[in-house]
């Protein structure tokens, strides 16, 4: 079933464009990762999903939905099935843990029990499972600011799970991270993409954990995509190219911290 497309889409602000031609199929289930230097247009890429970008020209849709020619209240709603988890997380952080992933309810929510943090005991059912699905359970009735960096997404994530979306978009979830809390994120974003079965388009930088995490990986240089295809695809030789018009030590630097590709094995005792 696909989910997105994009036909001879063009992107960008103002007069400026980002992306003045992509062309883009993506399927129900599908973990992906865009990948490419700064400035590139990965980003852009990304949130135009959300429609948070103008579409200077072509066809956008996802979910059905024509998001080149959407209305506010059709936009609304598409955006209430697509959750995104940022770099900075975006947690109210004097709230506890509880409360922020009932924050991705809302907009199933009374207003009234919003402002009384009541939940009904579904509410609370589906709270639990989504703090066990990303292992934040035992830190609940936490505040949000007494918890690390990696704690602190995996709120983030459980959050979106809790708009119960079809898509999540991932902007750099894991850069900020140190490397033991970035594997235990993607393990997480990696569950949930199998357990529930949701589409994940995540920008990365490190092109290590794209290659172990992904099912697919897209390379955008200068604005158009070069790459797109399966992990043990991505060599040496098409990294370069995907980098290509970068310093040799940005190359240097990409490069080896392409490891080589091999499947996903879950780190379940890696801890936060």
């Amino acid at each position: 079933m696909i989910q997105i497309e994009a036909r001879v889409l063009a992107l960008g602000y103002g007069r400026r464009i980002v992306l003045p031609d992509v062309n883009l199929r993506i399927q129900k289930g599908e973990f992906i990762s865009i990948i490419g230097p700064s400035g590139a247009g990965k980003s852009t890429l990304l949130m135009s999903l959300n429609a948070s970008v103008p579409i200077l020209g072509g066809e956008l849709y996802v979910l059905g939905e024509p998001v080149h020619r959407i209305a506010n209240a059709s936009l609304k709603a598409l955006r209430s099935r697509i959750g995104i988890i940022f770099q900075g997380f975006n947690l109210v952080k004097r709230m506890t843990v509880v409360d922020n992933i009932a924050s991705g309810m809302l907009c199933r929510m009374h207003l009234l029990s919003t402002m009384l943090k009541y939940y009904t005991p579904r509410q609370y059912d589906k709270i639990w499972e989504f703090m066990r699905i990303v292992g934040i359970e035992e830190a609940a009735l936490q505040r949000c600011d007494q918890l690390s960096g990696g704690q602190m997404q995996r709120v983030a994530i459980a959050r979106a799970m809790a708009q119960e979306p079809e898509i999540i978009l991932a902007d750099e979830p894991i850069s900020s991270l140190d490397p033991v809390s970035a594997r235990r994120v993607m393990n997480t974003l990696k569950t949930v993409n199998e357990t529930y079965g949701i589409t994940i388009i995540s920008n990365l930088h490190q092109l290590d954990y794209a290659q172990n995490y992904c099912t697919r990986i897209i390379g955008i240089r200068g604005g158009q995509i070069v790459f797109d295809g399966n992990p043990a695809s991505l060599t040496d030789e098409v990294v370069r190219e995907i980098y290509n018009g970068f310093s040799e030590d940005d190359h240097d630097e990409q490069i080896e911290s392409c490891a080589p590709y091999r499947p996903f094995v879950p780190e379940a005792a890696v801890s936060a």
